[in-house]
């Protein structure tokens, strides 16, 4: 492996190895754990420091690690979570050049499965109806100023997926209800440059019919709910495919990667 010709090929091969060791390590970890340094890592692994360092920008590029520059140096580990895989998700998406009605037939299809699920909880009445009323409110107060009032009528679907019990379902529609409200906020923010966004006739009646949802997922009513949840988000839907249905779905400017960091950490 001395030879310029042939050493290339085996050290990303190397290199390929320990970033797989080090990336289920990741997986397999707690939030709290640390990758050791890159001259622990060599004598670790007994490969060169270039190898090392090829192994860490692999993962970086995955997202999973952020390397320190500098003379301390260094890798500082994440854990794939909601965010991560919204974002990726909508890479995706958008180098399919997928459209944004095609996001919101898909959301159709899924979102409103969630609403039923929060229905079936047994502890419904305890963790999922004060936090939904509590959102509610704040939208309530937040009428009239439609970038505001848009981002907290989110917030409303991002908990009613994050409630939901099954880990899977929540992962895939979460992905797909942040990438949405990126696009919502955008198509808000637009609108109300241009004094067009709807009135706040419209903006009540959105309350009003979340706080029928909350009354549905209350009585323990599954099926009603998940109607409801439907019929909604088809409503809300139209307001923005109305101006962008041909759009392609946007995960990578810099607005996009906001709101879908703004509608993760909205959750609980």
């Amino acid at each position: 492996m001395t030879t310029a010709g042939r050493g290339r090929i085996p050290q990303r091969r190397i290199a390929e190895t320990v970033a797989a060791e080090l990336r289920t390590r990741i997986l397999d970890s707690d939030d709290d754990y640390r990758l050791p340094t890159q001259d622990q890592l060599v004598n670790e692994f007994g490969v060169s420091y270039p190898s090392i360092r090829e192994s860490l920008r692999i993962l970086e590029t995955e997202g999973l690690v952020t390397v320190r520059r500098g003379n301390v140096g260094g890798a500082e580990v994440h854990r794939p979570d909601e965010l991560s895989a919204a974002y990726h998700l909508g890479l995706a998406l958008q180098g399919a050049r997928v459209t944004l009605g095609d996001l919101a037939a898909g959301l159709q299809l899924l979102e409103p499965t969630c609403a039923a699920e929060c229905a079936k909880r047994t502890d419904r009445a305890e963790v999922v109806v004060p936090a939904l009323e509590a959102c509610v409110e704040a939208s309530e107060e937040l009428v009239g100023d439609g970038v505001a009032f848009t981002r907290t009528a989110r917030q409303f679907h991002d908990l009613v997926v994050s409630f939901t019990p099954n880990v899977t379902l929540r992962y895939v529609v979460s992905s797909l209800v942040a990438l949405w409200s990126s696009q919502e906020q955008a198509w808000a923010e637009r609108l109300t440059k241009r004094g067009e966004y709807p009135s706040e006739k419209e903006a009540k009646a959105a309350v009003r019919t979340h706080r029928k949802l909350i009354a549905e997922i209350a009585a323990g009513r599954a099926d009603q709910a998940q109607d409801l949840a439907r019929a909604h988000l088809t409503a809300t839907q139209a307001l923005v495919l109305d101006r962008f249905d041909d759009g392609v779905v946007d995960a990578s400017s810099a607005t996009a990667r906001h709101a879908i960091r703004s509608s993760q950490s909205s959750r609980i």
